[in-house]
């Protein structure tokens, strides 16, 4: 059913989203969707937790490869992401081996210049942001559409921003480690970043050409060094 909302709004926007779509394009018979989700907020809800579960797999804000103590090739990063956005299945063996090659030098990146552990995690980030731009756009649209719908709704407002959580988090726990002395305005300074770029690239003047993983890593470089003040 979350997957079946996720494609509605994609293709139809929020008028699209009902219940009788759901199980349409669910092929599911017909009041199952209602007898699951009863309310319009209940299957916004669906929704948006499917959204999450998705961003999830291609993010992978638990595994990013934050502990290497020098930034990827490449041809390394865009290999991981093509690996990861074939399937959810693909997703998830990627980052199983991020998250390997992170404890694998957890030890060292602790005792690491404060230059090599900002690119490290200019390095996590970019492989993160740019799978999602390059091979998850239609996610970008759902994500927009659930976001402007949350302004409309208070009740599902306080739904998304719990959800979101799960990707804040994480985020504020990596600019710590990296040394930032203030990790939740750092943090916020990041997220706008990205959803800047993520929103040029979904619907505005980025749509039909994202940046590269390079460009991505260049530019998290340079607001992490104005961030952490390493040169």
């Amino acid at each position: 059913m979350g997957d079946a909302a996720l494609d509605l709004l994609v293709e139809r926007g929020m008028r699209g989203l009902t219940h009788r779509a759901v199980d349409e394009r669910a092929g599911l018979p017909q009041g199952s969707t209602s007898n699951h989700a009863r309310t319009r907020q209940a299957l916004l809800e669906t929704a948006v937790r499917r959204q999450v579960q998705l961003e999830a797999r291609v993010l992978a804000p638990d595994e990013l490869p934050g502990a290497r103590t020098g930034p990827t090739t490449d041809d390394e990063g865009e290999g991981e992401a093509t690996a990861g956005a074939a399937t959810g299945a693909g997703a998830g063996a990627t980052a199983d081996s991020e998250a390997k090659a992170t404890a694998d030098t957890e030890a060292a990146t602790d005792q690491a210049d404060p230059r090599l552990r900002t690119a490290a995690l200019a390095d996590a980030l970019s492989l993160a942001l740019h799978r999602y731009l390059t091979d998850h756009r239609a996610l970008l649209v759902s994500r927009y559409e659930l976001a402007l719908e949350a302004t409309r709704r208070p009740e599902l407002r306080t739904f998304f921003d719990a959800a979101g959580s799960a990707f804040r988090d994480p985020l504020v726990a990596m600019t710590t480690a990296a040394g930032s002395p203030e990790p939740e305005r750092h943090a916020l300074s990041l997220v706008a970043w990205c959803e800047g770029l993520m929103f040029s690239c979904a619907a505005g003047s980025f749509h039909a050409a994202v940046p590269s993983r390079a460009e991505l890593r260049t530019g998290f470089e340079e607001l992490l060094r104005g961030m952490l003040g390493s040169r």
